[in-house]
């Protein structure tokens, strides 16, 4: 099946996490990718570890499938006229360097939009391209504490960063999100436009939603609750008898009645125990220790099937190699094999696009370094194999 972006072009101007992201996703939905990258060493990314033994990193495969790679130095002149010439010739660009970086190499977006005026032109930065902060140097932990995750994330003595690079990953989902926004804008007029997406920003636009309310209604710092959750009472990983962990969350007033019955208390359901979440916020560390104190009485097996005979939301904490094996996510095809031309065979995450018509494929190998520049040069810019000789020899490429 056709995807639902074939036929847009993107010059791909990014590297790490937060823009291979943004343009993975948008090849996913069927988009060209062109992965400009520089000569010799490529994305920052390309051999971080874990890598597989022909030394291609791992989250860089998983970030690239499927683009196309043309490596061109853009600290040249013929190699940021490569770009603008390229820039003519697709629909959108996405970069995500330091604000002032593509003004510096005079590839800033009143430059291309100039020489493009329908392109759509993203970039992704730690703060976005305005305000005080704008040159303030950030990657994905520092962005976090910024937007407010950090300091409502952990434990009341400890907080802590997520696991998982967030603000990486919402920026560039929320980049994808206005670039097909934009696109269908023009559409309808004909018009381009310039995005500015900040990582702060995103992580805040997160964070806001369940944590502001306790500073702008209350005026109140939010608690930071473990594993607990801010509004559904209770919800926690608790140990059982055998010492598996479980995660169990019964936020809806049904499923902590539900659960109460199962833990033969309930006795507990016409108490302040058992009341509205209003009130049942007041006593969360009781109702939070009763559920404990039953955990530990019952072993991980017995209390997923009860709780699931119950339909209260519950799960063993698996292991993360269990998750890598887990039948649900196989069942979707989320987890997939590339064949990558280096490395062979390896085990990625497959689409989360999953729709009738116009579904997400991502089963292709990233590309090695260059992978694609003569095929580039020659057939969207139409250089002659000698041009393409000089520019190799002059190291522009």
């Amino acid at each position: 099946m056709a995807g639902v972006l074939d036929g847009i072009k993107v010059l791909d101007l990014t590297s790490v996490y937060s823009g291979p992201f943004c343009t993975l996703l948008l090849k996913d939905l069927g988009a060209e990718v062109i992965k400009l990258e520089r000569p010799e060493s490529g994305d920052l990314i390309r051999y971080d570890i874990p890598h597989t033994e022909a030394n291609e990193g791992g989250p860089f495969i998983i970030l690239n499938r499927g683009k196309k790679s043309l490596t061109v130095d853009l600290k040249t002149e013929k190699g940021r006229n490569i770009c603008k010439e390229l820039a003519k010739k697709v629909d959108v660009l996405v970069e995500n360097f330091s604000p002032g970086t593509m003004a510096k190499l005079g590839l800033d977006s009143t430059v291309i939009t100039k020489l493009n005026p329908k392109i759509i032109y993203a970039s992704i930065s730690a703060y976005g391209q305005t305000g005080p902060l704008r040159d303030y140097p950030g990657f994905d932990p520092v962005s976090q504490a910024m937007g407010g995750m950090t300091a409502v994330t952990g434990f009341p003595e400890q907080p802590v960063r997520s696991a998982v690079s967030i603000a990486d990953f919402t920026s560039g989902m929320f980049a994808t999100m206005s670039i097909v926004s934009a696109l269908y804008h023009r559409l309808a007029t004909g018009e381009g436009q310039v995005i500015d997406i900040s990582m702060q920003d995103c992580i805040w636009q997160l964070t806001s939603i369940e944590y502001a309310p306790y500073f702008f209604l209350n005026h109140v710092e939010p608690p930071r609750l473990g594993n607990q959750h801010a509004a559904m009472i209770p919800c926690n990983i608790y140990t059982a008898k055998d010492g598996g962990r479980v995660i169990i969350s019964a936020g809806v007033l049904s499923q902590l009645h539900r659960l109460y019955t199962v833990m033969g208390r309930k006795d507990l359901i016409d108490t302040p125990l058992g009341g509205n979440q209003a009130v049942r916020f007041k006593h969360r560390q009781e109702i939070d220790t009763l559920v404990a104190e039953w955990v530990k009485t019952k072993t991980t097996k017995e209390i997923q099937e009860a709780l699931k005979k119950a339909d209260v939301p519950c799960t063993r904490v698996p292991a993360f190699s269990e998750v890598c094996d887990d039948v649900q996510l196989k069942s979707r095809n989320m987890i997939i094999d590339v064949d990558q031309t280096l490395s062979g065979k390896v085990k990625v995450p497959g689409s989360l696009f999953k729709m009738s018509r116009t579904p997400g494929k991502i089963d292709y190998p990233a590309p090695f370094l260059g992978e694609n520049t003569n095929e580039i040069l020659s057939g969207i810019l139409g250089l002659s194999d000698d041009e393409i000789s000089r520019l190799s020899d002059e190291h522009i490429i």
